[in-house]
């Protein structure tokens, strides 16, 4: 199977930034790290600088991911995937919300806080139609919960 090799460009915007790493050699993500210190209060989202800008080839996404350790400790990201576009040229941050025990959370200077993977984005076309013309499913318009594994 071949997989398809993707070189995405860093720069470091502070020199203490540091490259994104990963965890073994089949991790899908890459960690990125803290650049300072960082209190998030309980409830508040919060933005993580990373201290890293990158380019993402055209026709690839980043994907920012929470890390499951700080996960189940109580940091989650409120939009649960932050998306990079190509396009994107600004420094990554990382928006965090501290929903655990206690009033605030901590991310010490450096510390993984999580994990960018890169994954392909298709060339899309939106089409209008009758809503008589898309195709019939056995869901059909079932909400949220609808198909039984809530």
């Amino acid at each position: 199977m071949s997989r398809d090799e993707v070189d995405v460009l860093f720069a470091k915007l502070d020199p203490e930034a540091h490259a994104p790493t990963r965890g073994s050699n089949a991790a899908a993500g890459w960690d990125l790290r803290a650049l300072e210190e960082t209190t998030v209060l309980k409830g508040k989202s919060t933005k993580i600088r990373t201290g890293l800008a990158v380019a993402i080839p055209d026709g690839w996404e980043g994907q920012i991911r929470s890390r499951s350790s700080l996960g189940a400790k109580g940091m989650i990201m409120p939009n649960g995937v932050g998306t990079i576009d190509s396009d994107y040229r600004g420094e990554l941050l990382v928006l965090a919300t501290w929903i655990g025990e206690g009033e605030a959370f901590t991310i010490a200077k450096n510390e993984r806080i999580a994990q960018m993977l890169i994954a392909p984005v298709p060339i899309t076309t939106y089409t209008e139609v009758d809503f008589e013309s898309l195709s019939n499913t056995e869901r059909g318009d079932g909400g949220f919960g609808s198909s039984g594994r809530f």
